[in-house]
């Protein structure tokens, strides 16, 4: 027998705001977080916007060391991970540590870091003398569940994930499977992003893969939309706290959400386009359907990775109709990248948090900047304003290069 996961904690900074009540106002107000980029300077570049994060200051919530040591993708899970225990409740002198783990994950990981350690051995000729000894600790994605065991004591599992825009999808899969096969009664994890870098900008744009809308920066992230142009970068992290049903109950500890099913495919197809007609994501929502116990019926709300690409939603859109047939018509199909970007290896962790919101508060986000209907996209969106509904269930998917696929379900707890 699987022992049931449940949600108990929840954190996060996005573009659309840097603790969770904040993110989740935005996506019922349809906000975007999507602006010109402030960074550096765009004048040589394709695209020069994103969804970068707005009046975050690391020493608002690290300490100076801690700050100065830190790559920003990491500042940021460690800020979102404070909140996600605060919410949590959790106590780690009151649980066993041996029992608790952290699996987190980041797409790409430290390029700021690396982009500036690289540059000073550039302009010394090679010479390795002034590089960082901090360079390596900074750079590397698993240096964020490393530091947050550090801080909790955590002693369980600890590694990282890096499946693309996947990753921090899969790390609450693995953190799941952790618990319900009895690894684990406690898991941080989530994922975070910071490439809004001359390097991470410049490399998708050299893949053709970002929107260059610049007249319009809020409105270039449009998913399913016929006018789509590509994704709108955005930077942060989410980080949710997951545990054993009944260890949550015998502390008390309010209850979000309780995971039902995943699944994980390949395409094996293509480094950067995904599978014809959505077959991976399709054979995932499929597997994770049957994961969960559940039917196609039982399904309320898809939460898709809707990308703004054009390749992406329409291959996204063919899955959904593969696997649900003509109830595809029926379901709310919505993407919170219309507003937020898309945060690379943060997306799925921030995407399940407003899933699992969107059960408790019975309201879907809208998908934003939906103006023209592509004869290829034509479910139900939820076009520019939000919904009210009776949510028990969302599945929410993802998918990144490489022809890496997660589908989860989230489940009311009744």
């Amino acid at each position: 027998m699987k022992r049931r996961v449940v949600v108990t904690g929840m954190g996060a900074v996005t573009p659309c705001g840097l603790n969770v009540p904040d993110f989740w106002n935005s996506m019922i107000e349809g906000k975007s977080g999507i602006d010109y980029i402030t960074y550096f300077d765009t004048e040589l570049f394709p695209t020069k916007f994103a969804g970068e994060l707005k009046g975050f200051n690391p020493l608002n919530y690290l300490d100076r060391k801690t700050a100065q040591r830190t790559d920003p993708f990491c500042q940021y899970a460690l800020v979102a991970a404070e909140e996600a225990i605060k919410d949590s409740g959790i106590n780690p002198e009151k649980i066993n540590l041996d029992r608790a783990g952290v699996v987190t994950g980041s797409g790409i990981g430290g390029l700021i870091t690396f982009a500036n350690q690289a540059e000073i051995i550039k302009n010394r000729n090679g010479n390795p003398d002034r590089l960082s000894p901090f360079f390596i600790p900074m750079m590397i994605s698993d240096i964020v569940p490393g530091r947050l065991s550090m801080i909790y004591g955590f002693r369980g599992p600890n590694y990282a994930t890096v499946s693309a825009c996947s990753t921090s999808a899969n790390s609450i899969i693995d953190s799941t499977f952790l618990i319900q096969h009895d690894y684990a009664d406690v898991m941080i994890t989530g994922g975070s992003e910071a490439a809004i870098t001359p390097l991470g900008v410049g490399g998708f744009n050299a893949m053709k893969a970002l929107s260059t809308r610049n007249d319009d920066p809020k409105g270039a992230s449009r998913p399913f939309d016929k006018t789509r142009d590509g994704f709108v970068m955005g930077e942060g992290a989410a980080i949710l706290i997951l545990e054993e049903y009944q260890h949550a109950l015998n502390r008390g500890a309010k209850i979000y959400a309780e995971i039902a099913g995943f699944s994980l495919t390949g395409d094996a197809y293509h480094i950067t386009e995904p599978a014809p007609n959505g077959d991976g994501v399709a054979r995932a929502i499929d597997l994770c359907i049957k994961d969960s116990g559940l039917t196609i019926n039982d399904i309320d709300v898809i939460n898709a990775h809707g990308t703004s690409t054009p390749l992406n939603d329409k291959n996204e859109t063919a899955a959904i109709k593969t696997v649900f047939g003509e109830r595809a018509y029926e379901i709310p199909v919505h993407s919170i990248k219309s507003m937020t970007g898309h945060l690379l290896g943060a997306a799925g962790a921030i995407e399940a948090i407003a899933a699992i919101l969107t059960i408790r508060d019975g309201i879907i986000p809208p998908t934003i900047n939906y103006k023209e209907k592509d004869e290829e996209c034509d479910l139900f969106y939820v076009p520019n304003v939000h919904i009210k509904k009776d949510v028990k269930t969302v599945l929410s998917t993802n998918s990144g290069f490489g022809g890496h696929n997660t589908a989860i379900i989230f489940k009311k707890v009744e």
